[in-house]
């Protein structure tokens, strides 16, 4: 008999009003929910683009158990190393095998082992290799190291792709959410074989903005098709994340949108 295993899941965390949203919100969330686990995409935690080891740390010790990446992976190099040597932040398991990092992690927490999976899209992302196989590939070592509970956090522009790596994976894992596009979608479901599915869980971050950057900025750049330099919104933050809910090994009974705005004066 598993334990039933919840696992709250952080929509990308994007800039130091993310974090900070993320820190304000967690304790309540955590009794509101009491997850087994947190795992944080936090592929935009450095000032909207990548991050480093410092805020790396931060997020562990404000309480995130694993952390995925996504397209701006390498953007500071002080990370490289950082990814090498701590199992549980994870790059896309489908970049190249060179590269610093590795894309999938075991965590253990209450009797329970939970596999974790990072993927990036190949339509317009443009992933090194082909994430299907390597979703194969991670799913199928996963399951050796005897794991009770899996997701696949799914870094990817096209919805397609995302609902197709969800159905692909259907009854393999516990779990299939989507990130990158930084906008929540409704369509928050357990497919038939007990895969929780998300096409995007959204962004923990200032929804005041564009997908996190100042309007202003994004709309000078779309009007005018000058270059802009962009600057992470202050305004409106919240937390997106979603909760699964699991009774049964690599089954989800349940998963929930959680969509919260920040306290009054963050």
């Amino acid at each position: 008999m598993i334990k039933e295993t919840r696992i709250l899941f952080v929509g990308d965390i994007v800039g130091g009003l993310g974090r900070r949203t993320l820190a304000a919100l967690l304790p309540s969330l955590r009794e509101r929910y009491a997850p087994t686990f947190v795992v944080v995409n936090g592929e935009n935690a450095a000032g909207g683009l990548g991050i480093t080891p410092k805020i790396a740390d931060e997020l562990f010790a404000t309480g995130a158990d694993v952390i995925t990446l996504g397209n701006h992976t390498f953007r500071h190099r002080e990370i490289y190393g950082y990814l090498d040597r701590t199992e549980a932040i994870l790059r896309p398991a489908n970049y190249l095998r060179s590269q610093p990092g590795h894309g999938w992690c075991v965590v253990e927490r209450e009797g329970v082992r939970l596999g974790v999976v990072s993927l990036a899209g190949n339509l317009f992302l443009d992933a090194a290799r082909p994430a299907f196989p390597e979703a194969d590939a991670a799913v199928a070592a996963l399951e050796k190291e005897g794991v009770d509970q899996l997701l696949v956090d799914m870094h990817a522009e096209a919805t397609s792709e995302k609902v197709g790596m969800g159905w692909h994976l259907d009854g393999q894992v516990t779990a299939v959410v989507g990130t990158h596009t930084h906008v929540p979608t409704a369509d928050a479901r357990v497919l038939p074989r007990g895969t929780a599915y998300i096409t995007d869980v959204g962004m923990t971050g200032p929804r005041g903005g564009v997908i996190g950057v100042k309007r202003e900025q994004a709309l000078e750049s779309m009007v005018t098709r000058l270059p802009v330099r962009f600057e992470t919104s202050t305004e409106d933050p919240w937390v997106n994340a979603v909760l699964i809910t699991a009774t049964e090994r690599m089954r989800a009974t349940a998963i929930e949108q959680v969509l919260e705005p920040a306290p009054a004066g963050r």
